[in-house]
């Protein structure tokens, strides 16, 4: 269990990378050329009612002052109140999560199904056509980027065949997920790529290595040396490669809800970031910065039981 031990200290770490992002975000927000209070009154504001309205919300207050009441908040368990919304930002990322997160997973779920096989391919036929073919299509997948793989997915299996909806979220289990196959698809194909990359090397590398020389030796067939011995110990530098990519994933559900039109966090602060909320900007941005560090926390721990000779 000592390998272990790095899983009581490894949070205390993430404390530095947080407050850095907080930060950097918070400084980052308010180098937006525009006014909250403007934005919101529009047009015809008044001077008066745009006063009324920084005071309001603090935004009078000097920048450090307001990075002070953030990080107040931050300690209350709050976020601020929304400008545009009205409400506790906590609260509005609460009814914008459900959507980010299952598209989140679903679209890793799926890249990890493509990935395994097409790298499997690959790497059981290096130097062949079938490897040939994998290569040329991870490498044009990696080239595509995600809003342009949206309207394409949408032009075909929308637009053309009609069986998928173009945009929204749904209501009932099955309508959901007929809404996220689309969204899901387009951020599998772009992550797949990079997997399907990753895993074919790594897999080539452990094919020729002793562990699987060994196991021919014993006269164990092909198959099941691939599938017991060579695909578990390629997956942990994927699993590596998957956790630093997650901001990337992260970056990419922020364009496909926003072609998608999905209620969800990507889409939330899209629309902040025009309206100059600034305190849902931060909050989302925080939440996203939060997930990154569990996910990386996360895939350390799935490194160590996968591989034993790894100390963290």
């Amino acid at each position: 269990m000592h390998r272990y031990r790095f899983v009581l200290f490894r949070p205390l770490q993430f404390l530095p990378v947080l407050f850095g992002i907080s930060i950097i975000t918070f400084v980052l927000v308010r180098l937006v050329p525009g006014d909250p209070a403007r934005v919101l009154l529009g047009a015809r504001s008044t001077p008066t009612a745009i006063a009324r309205i920084r005071a309001q919300y603090g935004l009078d207050e000097p920048i450090w002052l307001q990075y002070f009441y953030f990080l107040e908040n931050l300690g209350k368990g709050e976020m601020g109140k929304s400008i545009l919304y009205k409400i506790d930002v906590l609260k509005l990322i609460l009814t914008r999560i459900e959507p980010t997160l299952v598209l989140v997973l679903t679209s890793v779920l799926l890249s990890i199904l493509i990935a395994v096989p097409m790298a499997a391919l690959a790497a059981r036929n290096s130097g062949r056509l079938p490897d040939h073919a994998v290569r040329i299509v991870s490498t044009l997948g990696i080239g595509f980027p995600p809003f342009w793989l949206a309207l394409m997915l949408i032009i075909l299996f929308s637009v053309k065949l009609g069986i998928f909806p173009v945009s929204g979220y749904g209501d009932s289990l099955f309508d959901k997920a007929a809404h996220l196959v689309l969204p899901s698809l387009t951020i599998a194909l772009s992550l797949s790529a990079v997997l399907t990359r990753s895993l074919r090397a790594a897999m080539i590398v452990e094919l020729q290595s002793d562990l699987a020389t060994a196991a021919r030796a014993r006269g164990m067939p092909e198959n099941i040396v691939f599938w017991r011995h060579v695909l578990p110990n390629s997956l942990v530098p994927t699993i590596n490669l998957l956790a630093v990519n997650i901001g990337w994933l992260i970056g990419g559900t922020v364009v496909v809800e926003t072609v998608f039109a999905i209620p969800g966090m990507g889409q939330l602060l899209v629309r902040a970031i025009f309206s100059r909320d600034y305190m849902v900007v931060q909050g989302v941005a925080m939440v996203f910065a939060c997930a990154t560090v569990l996910v990386n926390f996360l895939a350390d721990i799935v490194t160590v039981t996968l591989d034993p000779r790894v100390r963290l």
